[in-house]
């Protein structure tokens, strides 16, 4: 695992306090303008990560338990159709 490590100066931005980022970090990382990222203070480190990384380990849980379920239950395509519209009809 290769690491990029820079120091930076945390600079004024109207209200809030703004780091950037270094081209070469950017770079290692494929961050691109304009991209959503989640900070979050972990025992008086920042951690900035990328949402979509915990999203699809979520995703991916979710669908792993979804597969388990299904084989414990299956329904057969009649019996999906029926439970589609009746979550139409609410």
């Amino acid at each position: 695992m290769e690491v990029a490590i820079s120091q930076v100066t945390v600079g004024r931005w109207g209200k809030n306090l703004a780091i950037r980022v270094p081209s070469e970090v950017a770079k290692k990382t494929g961050l691109s303008d304009g991209e959503r990222v989640e900070i979050e203070a972990h025992a008086g480190d920042i951690v900035i990560r990328r949402p979509s990384v915990r999203r699809r380990k979520a995703a991916l849980a979710a669908a792993e338990e979804i597969i388990e379920e299904s084989r414990r239950h299956p329904a057969d395509r009649k019996a999906i159709r029926a439970l589609i519209d009746a979550g139409r009809r609410g």
